[in-house]
């Protein structure tokens, strides 16, 4: 195992010169920030935080999170109007544009590196106005608590979510962020001690000390703040998902759990996916993944609503233009006739109101178990098709969220999953298609 762990920090901690070079590109950030912030009195001051300050940044992969503090008297419209003001200023010659969480925030990107412009009020430890005012506590806090040793087994942690496909708070992926990495290392001392701790996980385990009691698939509290629960961002598939990863890598080591294992759909499967892809104006990627999800959980009611039995299902973006949900079905096309269970006969009104309801039916009759069925054509025996007719015909009762409705009435496209598509679309495919061989090896 330690020649594993030897080669994944290799992999996970930054070279001396890509330290220097970064301290460089730091430095110049937080003086074009600090200069135009200096133009406004609301401006307390200008820190770097997130996992570059912290010193838990990974090699090759580094984004800066410049925090503006301003005075906590500011009133909110004021301090989004500072905050994109300075952010657009200073990030002028980076394409700087707004992103939006809790507030609105700019992001820009020097050099192939992010760099998020974000607001925060200036306040005492405990007396948060916006989710943003934690953030220098957390730096804070990992600073004075981790030494060089602990930061890099939070580097060897957050590369193997990397690897296994669950890092990221952001909706798009809603798995493992940088802080909850470092909060795990904080609880349980190491990147061995943390997967020792989940391979045993049941459910309902608490990590930390919480004020109150909270109901998600994982509960990871804030050392900071006892009421903040920061496994509300993370979905219950990928809890599961690092439960099966961390037992798969400590039954046999891999490399492939720090730099991921690429993955082809399965053709056998490709037939039974129905893609609906289509085009969008654009957005902050929070807005349309969050859109997106919504509308792929929406229409899969609709399929198993109609007799189509979805067995998994996906939404994806290029976070530029093209957006997609697919779904894989038990089987894309079903029996064209249903049988409609009804009422006793005893029942004397419910099986008269049946018998009404279904007079126009193909067949009704009375079974050995005197109950009333009857025989009806599916409206729809194509998932295919329910898909365009919903979106066409029926889009404002789909459960479809207004936001992208417009978006869909620009068109859209139905296609077969063995059909071609964009890479975005294809890495979905094989997520949606094939066995994840790194979180279910069987190995011993």
């Amino acid at each position: 195992m330690s020649r594993i762990l030897e080669q994944a920090k290799r992999l996970s901690i930054p070279t001396r010169k890509e330290e220097e070079k970064t301290k460089e590109i730091a430095d110049f950030l937080l003086e074009q920030v600090t200069k135009e912030a200096s133009k406004h009195t609301e401006v307390v001051s200008v820190e770097l935080g997130g996992s570059y300050a912290k010193g838990t940044w990974l090699r090759n992969q580094m984004d800066f999170d410049i925090f503006i503090k301003i005075k906590n008297d500011t009133a909110e419209k004021n301090f989004e109007e500072i905050g994109k003001e300075i952010g657009f200023k200073s990030m002028k010659k980076f394409k700087p544009r707004v992103r939006y969480s809790e507030h609105p925030y700019v992001e820009a990107e020097i050099k192939g590196m992010k760099v998020n412009v974000v607001p925060c009020y200036n306040v005492e430890n405990g007396q948060w106005k916006s989710a943003a005012d934690r953030s220098s506590f957390h730096t804070k806090f990992i600073l004075e608590t981790f030494d060089d040793a602990k930061k890099n087994e939070v580097r060897l942690l957050k590369k193997f979510f990397k690897g296994v496909g669950i890092y990221g708070a952001e909706i798009a992926r809603e798995g493992f962020g940088g802080y909850v990495a470092e909060v795990l290392v904080y609880n349980y001392g190491s990147f061995l001690g943390v997967l020792e701790a989940t391979s045993k996980f049941t459910q309902g385990s608490v990590i930390g000390s919480p004020s109150k009691k909270f109901e998600t698939a994982l509960v990871l509290i804030d050392p900071i703040d006892s009421n903040r629960n920061l496994g509300t961002a993370i979905s219950a598939q990928n809890v599961a998902k690092f439960i099966l990863a961390a037992r798969a890598f400590l039954k046999k080591q891999n490399l492939s759990f720090f730099i991921g294992k690429d993955k082809k759909p399965n053709k056998k499967n490709l037939k039974n996916v129905l893609i609906v892809r289509f085009s969008y104006k654009w957005r902050s990627p929070d807005i349309i993944w969050g859109q997106i999800k919504r509308a792929t959980t929406s229409l899969a009611g609709q399929l198993e609503l109609g007799g189509f039995e979805v067995i998994r299902k996906a939404a994806v973006t290029d976070e530029e233009s093209e957006a997609a949900m697919l779904f894989l079905l038990r089987l894309p096309e079903i029996e064209k006739f249903m049988i409609k269970n009804g009422p006793d006969v005893y029942r004397e009104v419910d099986s008269e109101s049946f018998i009404l309801k279904n007079s126009k039916n193909i067949m009704t009759w009375v079974d050995e178990n005197r109950r009333v069925l009857s025989m009806q054509e599916r409206e729809f025996y194509d998932a295919k098709k329910l898909l365009e007719h919903l979106l066409k015909q029926k889009i404002l009762q789909s459960g479809v969220p207004s936001g992208i409705i417009p978006d869909f009435k620009r068109g859209f496209t139905v296609l077969h999953g063995n059909q071609p598509v964009s890479k975005s679309i294809k890495k979905a495919l094989a997520e949606v298609t094939s066995t994840d061989g790194l979180i279910f090896s069987t190995s011993k």
